[in-house]
């Protein structure tokens, strides 16, 4: 959430930054409340001041004037009154703040929409085949290993099945994403709840903008996570952290599900789109200064996977104008996807400053004995499921119809080959 001290003291950078977005925030009208917020409390607190001199002057006289012991009531009402209006008032206020995404850093490129973006690096060379290389649905169905007939029958379109060695190969990435980031990379693993109530999605920012595309169970008011990033983000809501502790990095392995409506087209086919998907996420609480060395960190992790499963990738550095809510700076990470010609996003790492911290109040305590500080929140996949699956396929497939494993791979599944 954007600091309205931010608002009222540097208009301009909420306006460049609804410019860089694409988009139009009410600042007047923010501003226009926060003043009269500002004004009744001024107020309040004048007749509050008021009132206790005049009690304590006529706790010290036994005479009490009637006029006087009237205008106190009338004091106390003028003060409820004023309350309920900087209540009421608060409530307008904190809606539209939570409603602004956050400030694109200054390295951000310009653009209002993908096509702005910038291929930081790409890596590895595009695989030549022999024969015409197929896309994943193709491949794994030949195989027996994907049943997409089986999800719509369990659940409805958009949900699949992994059966055989499918499954075998998606438990065997998990695990080695967990065992990578956690014994490599010094990440903290964490098992989380995959339900989570209304706080929480708040202070991850998932709330109010996101809700439509969110399972709810409205008995309980809890929510399917839509990512691991939800619950990683209110572990620590409501906490102050010791400075000595940080960073913090965890890693964790969850289903996300999420309700996005999919147009017709190419992206329908397989499992690129879904539902329901597995997704191992990790996650960093930074101080401010070093959050942009950390975000580079993070950035190179998740890079080593795919570097390790030896497949073509290209970073984007996402333009002002793509980036998501809660991010100020974001890279994605893409694989190549040679069956389907095209770029799978299976990473999205973002640093999100104060953003999150400020609406989950998550703090830590400087050394110097200086006042409290909002931690800085990162955030990447490390990687996404299905998207991975897809590459594997595609980019390992054989002329007879088979699939070669990777081989950082192969201890986990047992097998080195899926065949017919």
């Amino acid at each position: 959430m954007i600091d309205i001290e931010l608002i009222r003291a540097t208009q301009n950078i909420i306006r460049k930054s609804a410019e860089q977005r694409g988009q139009v925030y009410p600042v007047n009208k923010m501003l226009e409340l926060d003043l009269q917020r500002r004004e009744n409390i001024v107020k309040s607190d004048n007749l509050r001041s008021h009132r206790n001199a005049v009690s304590k002057s006529l706790g010290q006289t036994k005479i009490k004037p009637p006029a006087l012991l009237q205008e106190m009531r009338d004091v106390g009402t003028k003060i409820k009154q004023l309350e309920e209006e900087i209540k009421t008032i608060s409530e307008q206020l904190t809606e539209m703040l939570m409603n602004i995404p956050n400030i694109p850093d200054v390295s951000v490129p310009p653009g209002l929409n993908e096509s702005g973006n910038i291929i930081a690096k790409t890596m590895g060379n595009i695989p030549e085949f022999d024969f015409k290389p197929r896309p994943h649905w193709e491949i794994a169905t030949d195989l027996g290993i994907l049943d997409l007939e089986g999800g719509v029958r369990l659940a409805q379109s958009r949900f699949y099945v992994l059966r055989g060695k499918g499954a075998i190969l998606q438990r065997s990435l998990i695990n080695w994403m967990l065992n990578k980031h956690g014994r490599e990379n010094d990440y903290e693993e964490l098992y989380l709840p995959f339900m989570v109530n209304r706080d929480t999605v708040t202070g991850s920012s998932h709330l109010p903008h996101f809700e439509e595309n969110m399972y709810h169970d409205s008995e309980d008011d809890l929510f399917l996570v839509p990512t691991a990033e939800a619950p990683m983000t209110g572990l620590f809501r409501d906490q102050i952290i010791e400075e000595s502790n940080l960073p913090m990095k965890f890693v964790s392995h969850t289903p996300c599900w999420r309700r996005e409506k999919f147009s017709a087209g190419r992206d329908t086919r397989g499992i690129k789109r879904v539902h329901q998907f597995d997704k191992v996420e990790l996650y960093k609480f930074v101080k401010p200064e070093n959050s942009y060395h950390e975000l580079n960190l993070l950035l190179l992790d998740i890079e080593g996977l795919v570097v390790d499963l030896d497949i073509p990738y290209r970073v984007l550095e996402l333009c002002a104008g793509d980036l998501g809510f809660s991010a100020a700076k974001t890279y994605d990470v893409e694989m190549w996807s040679p069956g389907s010609t095209e770029w799978l996003e299976v990473s999205s790492c973002s640093n999100c400053t104060d953003f999150q911290s400020r609406r989950s109040a998550i703090r830590y305590r400087p050394k110097q004995g200086r006042k409290l500080e909002l931690v800085h929140t990162l955030n990447g996949s490390g990687l996404a499921v299905p998207r991975v699956l897809i590459a594997i396929l595609e980019n390992y497939q054989q002329k007879d119809g088979s699939v070669i494993i990777p081989e950082v791979l192969r201890p986990y599944t047992g097998f080195d080959i899926i065949n017919k």
